[in-house]
């Protein structure tokens, strides 16, 4: 299980309201234990932003190196849908879902509060299911 301290997940939150209407990704890294440890906002270079994300290559590259230097594993990837109230992995998000050793949050900002939401995504299988994660402290 994945623990993201509450200011993780408010940082996570403000990245996904700043992208709206499109939608906004970055990698989330840690221990082996699955404490997260760093939060990395990505730019969304998609071709249809309000539809899909594609992490900046550049942005991306950057991320994994400075996991590696902090000595920090990717433990989850997160992106959003800015219309959904109860997020759920879109059949996109199922075809491109290249880590399947990551957890997948996806936030949902159609509610009054942003909704997060955690999966693990096969994309070899087709097929996702729900996890659970834990916000420390809560």
């Amino acid at each position: 299980m994945i623990t993201l301290q509450s200011s993780q997940r408010d940082q996570i939150f403000a990245h996904a309201k700043k992208a709206e209407p499109a939608e906004c990704c970055g990698l989330i890294s840690g221990t082996t234990e699955g404490t997260a440890k760093t939060i990395f906002p990505l730019r969304n270079t998609a071709a249809d932003q309000t539809v899909s994300y594609e992490a900046a290559p550049e942005d991306l590259f950057a991320a994994q190196r400075q996991m590696r230097e902090r000595d920090e594993q990717l433990l989850g990837i997160y992106h959003s849908h800015p219309r959904s109230a109860e997020p759920a992995p879109s059949e996109t998000d199922v075809r491109l879902a290249y880590y399947p050793q990551a957890v997948y949050f996806i936030v949902g900002l159609a509610a009054q509060q942003p909704v997060m939401h955690a999966f693990h995504i096969s994309e070899r299988d087709e097929r996702w299911e729900r996890v659970e994660y834990a916000i420390a402290g809560e």
